[in-house]
């Protein structure tokens, strides 16, 4: 078993029960997916760009992201509907434990002045959001193989009805909330 999911169900599941008086386990919110976006607005005039923000997000996250496309035209940018601007993954089960402790416990530590992540960032449905700047964070990611620094949206989705039930669940995985 995962170790996040293990902590889940033997330390955060009946802490959650017990501070918000759940009369069910199914109530007790959890981590649904996990959606890791890059947008790569650079990839109109070099695709070359996407073919490795393609490469660095599957060693990120251990599965093949999904290249997005514009949906519609935007003259000014010399954007056409259908050309790739970004890519995507959607991690669920078990590589979102996996990908999650290793965001955590390796990859936010090494943000440089890293003071924590906005306790903010949540959708008043209980789902969080953050960006990061730099791809190189990442442990998997080496620096001299990189073509171009580029940053990402990392959405956590979870069961919670409410932002507090939520950040409860994510304090309860460790996550580094500013004070």
């Amino acid at each position: 078993m995962v170790r996040l999911k293990e902590v889940y169900a033997k330390e955060i599941a009946p802490a959650l029960m017990k501070q918000f008086n759940y009369s069910s386990k199914m109530e007790v919110p959890r981590l649904t997916k996990i959606v890791v976006n890059v947008g790569m607005g650079e990839a109109i005039q070099n695709p070359k760009l996407l073919d490795s923000a393609v490469d660095e997000l599957r060693m990120i996250t251990g599965q093949q992201p999904v290249v997005t496309a514009a949906r519609k035209s935007i003259a000014n940018f010399k954007l056409r509907e259908g050309m790739p601007v970004g890519c995507k993954v959607t991690l669920r089960k078990r590589m979102m434990y996996e990908f999650l402790d290793r965001l955590i416990n390796s990859a936010l530590p090494r943000i440089r002045d890293f003071r924590g992540v906005s306790g903010k960032s949540f959708d008043g449905r209980g789902n969080y959001a953050m960006g990061l700047v730099e791809q190189i964070i990442f442990p998997e990611i080496n620096y001299d193989m990189i073509e171009k620094i580029h940053g990402m949206d990392i959405v956590l989705a979870t069961t919670a009805k409410t932002d507090e039930e939520a950040k409860a669940l994510l304090a309860g995985f460790n996550m580094p909330f500013r004070n």
